[in-house]
């Protein structure tokens, strides 16, 4: 399970955080422009988008759990099992045949907008085709750059596209539906509520914070949708570069899970295993992990991204305590 965010102050941020039982070895990944992007059906791309983002790398290819290119053009992959559906290989539909593995490089390799990738999603087919010996991926994604948000979700109707104000995604249950409960929560407020319960009561506000009573606080993918979207759209902080890195994690910590709260049936426990935020328009890439909250950084801009070759980091894992004498 994991939660997908946008937010903009002076710059847009993008970001998410991963949540499972377990890691896959994945790293904070640079591909340059040149780098050739080989895909299943279509090809090779040798001049594209440079993009950054946190990939597991198998056989020199970069599987993005999440991304942001160069035009701050930002797109992410969450879990949305039991929901997603894909199609066999169709030639000659007129349409692009991308596997799900590569969907996201696909639309950054070549968009530079929300508006763009619409069109580009509106002309592909989505193939269920493993990588090597993984698993095919069941998958939905949320789609930003500074000025929209979309989610694209493959189900058994075909490809859907839609509009999202809230700014945030989850995982099940599909997206229409989680919007649509956002109605559920209207009462919900930042202010001191009043008595509208009853006018023949006398009911106190004893504490503050007391509007937000309500905001379901569970790890299911449904509170946290709502969770995300209310600390998202409610989000205050200034415009500097520091203020809104640590504002953006302040939002995906609203859905932080601990070690311990969510057992999963190998009798481990799903933890938030990495948190990011891609500072999009400048192409820098903040993230901690479950064991080190402190805040890393990977700037694209300083790798080559004229070169050929992917620039590969591995995050650090280990606690990073660092003591004021």
């Amino acid at each position: 399970m994991c939660t997908a965010a946008t937010f903009k102050t002076r710059d847009h941020y993008f970001g998410r955080t991963l949540d499972n039982d377990c890691s896959y070895g994945e790293e904070i990944v640079v591909t340059p422009r040149r780098y050739p992007l080989n895909f299943r059906n279509i090809g090779v791309i040798n001049d594209h988008f440079a993009m950054i983002g946190t990939a597991h790398v198998s056989d020199g290819y970069p599987l993005y759990y999440e991304a942001v290119n160069e035009r701050g053009l930002g797109m992410a992959g969450l879990n949305f099992v039991g929901n997603a559906k894909y199609k066999e290989y169709l030639p000659g539909v007129g349409k692009d045949n991308i596997a799900v593995y590569e969907f996201i490089q696909w639309v950054l390799a070549q968009c530079a907008t929300v508006e763009e990738a619409r069109a580009l999603i509106g002309n592909i087919n989505l193939v269920g085709v493993k990588f090597g010996d993984l698993p095919v991926a069941e998958l939905h994604w949320m789609l930003a750059d500074g000025n929209d948000c979309i989610v694209v979700e493959s189900v058994e109707s075909g490809i859907k596209v839609y509009d999202n104000a809230a700014g945030v995604m989850t995982n099940n249950p599909p997206f229409d539906i989680q919007s649509f409960a956002l109605n559920n929560y209207i009462g919900l407020s930042t202010t001191t509520p009043k008595n509208t319960f009853s006018n023949k009561l006398e009911l106190d506000v004893y504490c503050r914070g007391m509007g937000g009573i309500g905001l379901p606080g569970d790890l299911s993918s449904r509170s946290r949708f709502v969770r995300a979207a209310f600390v998202r759209n409610n989000s205050k902080c200034g415009s500097s570069e520091s203020e809104s890195v640590a504002q953006f994690f302040h939002i995906l910590g609203s859905v932080f899970q601990p070690r311990g709260c969510c057992v999963v049936e190998n009798g481990k426990y799903e933890i938030t295993v990495y948190s990011c935020c891609i500072n999009a328009t400048r192409g820098i890439y903040y993230y901690t992990t479950y064991d080190n909250p402190r805040i890393h950084a990977v700037d694209m801009h300083r790798e080559d991204l004229d070169g050929k070759t992917l620039a590969r980091y591995l995050p650090v894992l280990t606690e990073d305590i660092d003591f004021q004498n």
